[in-house]
C-alpha cells in the first residue's frame, strides 16, 4: 500500500487525467485486462464537443480490441469511398473506392463514443469537476515513488502511475518537457446538419479543395452529416471565430461553385457551429522528447495534437489506449516473489517505468508520421498559387487520397500479447 498521510484523502494505482477519447480508451483497455484506474475529468460531465471525427480501419481494429466495435456498427453508416474535387475546375480530381480493399470507414459521432466507453466503465471510475492544479513526487514507506496530485478542491491523491489524456494544452506533457502545440495559422469550421427527413448524400466522403480552403463532408447515418471547412484566416477574419452566424454566411461565401457542400451548410441550425484554431506538435519534438518518465506518460492530444487533414487525430488516441492498457497492464500483473516489501516496491517500479517505455517506443515513429502527413496534406490541399493548385488538382490529387488510406492500414494489435 501506498503511505498515509494525514492530507492524502485518496490513494490510486493508475489515475488518467483526461475523460476524452484517449482517456476513456485507456481506462476501458485497463478495465478489459482487469486493472482499475481512476479518470479525472475537470469538466461536470463527458465533454461531447466536436461532433463527429473520421474512424478509419485502424480506428476499428482498435474499437473491436476494447470490444465497441459492433455496437458502434449499428449506429453509423459504412462509407464506400472518397471524392476529391476542386471547388475552382468544378470536376472531380480523385475517387478512391474503399470497397473491396479491406478498409472500413465510418463517420462516428462523437457523443455516443464516448457514451460507449463510459457505459462500459464501472461506476465511479470517471471523476468529474476535478480540476488537477499541480502535481509532485512523493515517495512510500515501500521506497516506492508515487506522484501526488492536487486538486481545486483541495483534494490529494497519490499515484502510482500518472497518465495525461489532457489535450492540447496538457499540463503532464508540459511537466515531461514538451512545448505548447504549435499555432498552424489554418483554423477549422465544425458542426453537423440535421436533415430529419433523411438526406441524399449517399455514403461517400465527400472533399473539395478551393483556393486557400478545403471543406467535406461525410455522412454519420441516414439523417446526419458531419462537415468542416478548414482555412487560413486574415485578421480581418478571426474576428468572425467567436461569431457562429458570421461564420456561416462566411463559409456559405467560399462555397458558391459547391452546391451539395452549400446545402448542407445551409441545413445548420447556426448554434451548432463551432470555430477552432488548429494546433499540432513539432514532428520532432515528439522523436525527440519524453513520451514516458518514470512512471509518468501522456497519450491522445497530449502527446500528438494534430490537424484533422487525414482525419487520425481521435482515431490515434484510440490506438494509444490499446497499447498504454496492454503494456501498463502487463507491467502492474506481474507478481514478486521471495522479496521484501522495499524490494518489491522497487521491483514494480521498475516494471512500471520499462511497461511505459515500451508503449513509448510503439507509440513515436506512429505519432511523428500521422502528424508530418497530417500536416503536409493540409498544406498541399489549401494552396493558393496557380502552380500549387494545379499540381495539387491534377498531379497529387490520387496520391493524397491514397496516402489517407495507407495511414489508415495500421494495427495496434489485441490487448493481450499472449
Amino acid at each position: 500500500m501506498l503511505s498515509t498521510m494525514a492530507a492524502v484523502l485518496q490513494q490510486e494505482e493508475v489515475v488518467i487525467v483526461g475523460a476524452g477519447i484517449a482517456g476513456l480508451a485507456t481506462s476501458l483497455a485497463l478495465h478489459r485486462l482487469g486493472i482499475r484506474s481512476l479518470v479525472l475529468e475537470s469538466a461536470p460531465s463527458l465533454r461531447v464537443t466536436g461532433f463527429a471525427l473520421a474512424t478509419w480501419t485502424n480506428a476499428w481494429r482498435a474499437l473491436d480490441a476494447l470490444g465497441l466495435g459492433d455496437a458502434l456498427r449499428q449506429q453509423h453508416k459504412l462509407i464506400d469511398g472518397v471524392v476529391l474535387a476542386s471547388t475552382i475546375t468544378e470536376q472531380t480530381s480523385a475517387e478512391v473506392p474503399f470497397s473491396g480493399n479491406g478498409h472500413e470507414a465510418r463517420c462516428v459521432q462523437r457523443k455516443l463514443l464516448l457514451e460507449a466507453m463510459e457505459k462500459e466503465l464501472p461506476v465511479g471510475t470517471i471523476k468529474y469537476s476535478s480540476n488537477v492544479v499541480s502535481m509532485e513526487d512523493s515517495e512510500s514507506d515501500s521506497g516506492f515513488l508515487v506522484k501526488s496530485l492536487h486538486l481545486s478542491d483541495g483534494t490529494v491523491i497519490e499515484t502510482k502511475v500518472l497518465i495525461g489524456c489532457d489535450g492540447v494544452n496538457s499540463m503532464v506533457a508540459n511537466w515531461l518537457g514538451f512545448s505548447k502545440a504549435a499555432f498552424t495559422g489554418r483554423s477549422a469550421v465544425r458542426s453537423v446538419a440535421i436533415f430529419p427527413q433523411g438526406h441524399e448524400f449517399g455514403s461517400k466522403f465527400l472533399l473539395f479543395v478551393g483556393k486557400g480552403f478545403r471543406a467535406g463532408c461525410i455522412a454519420c447515418d441516414d439523417k446526419t452529416l458531419y462537415w468542416f471547412f478548414t482555412w487560413t484566416p486574415s485578421t480581418q477574419e478571426k474576428d468572425l471565430q467567436d461569431n457562429p452566424a458570421k461564420l456561416k454566411e462566411f463559409v456559405l461565401s467560399k462555397l458558391q461553385n459547391t452546391p451539395n457542400m452549400k446545402k448542407v451548410v445551409e441545413n445548420t441550425e447556426t448554434e451548432r457551429i463551432m470555430s477552432s484554431p488548429l494546433r499540432y506538435r513539432r514532428p520532432w519534438e515528439v522523436l525527440m522528447g519524453n513520451i514516458s518518465k518514470g512512471n509518468v506518460c501522456v497519450a491522445g492530444d497530449a502527446l500528438h495534437p494534430m490537424t484533422p487533414d487525414i482525419g487520425q487525430g481521435g482515431c490515434s488516441a484510440l490506438e494509444d489506449g490499446v497499447t498504454l492498457g496492454r503494456c501498463l497492464a502487463e507491467a502492474l500483473k506481474k507478481q514478486s516473489s521471495g522479496l521484501g516489501s522495499e524490494e518489491i516496491g522497487k521491483e514494480e517500479s521498475k516494471r512500471i517505468e520499462a511497461g511505459l517505455s515500451r508503449y513509448a517506443k510503439e507509440r513515436r515513429w506512429r505519432s511523428f508520421e500521422l502528424i508530418a502527413t497530417s500536416y503536409l496534406v493540409g498544406r498541399v490541399q489549401q494552396s493558393e498559387g496557380k502552380i500549387g493548385t494545379f499540381v495539387r488538382d491534377h498531379v497529387l490529387a490520387k496520391f493524397l487520397a491514397g496516402l489517407l488510406l495507407k495511414r489508415a492500414e495500421f494495427d495496434c494489435g489485441k490487448l493481450s500479447s499472449y
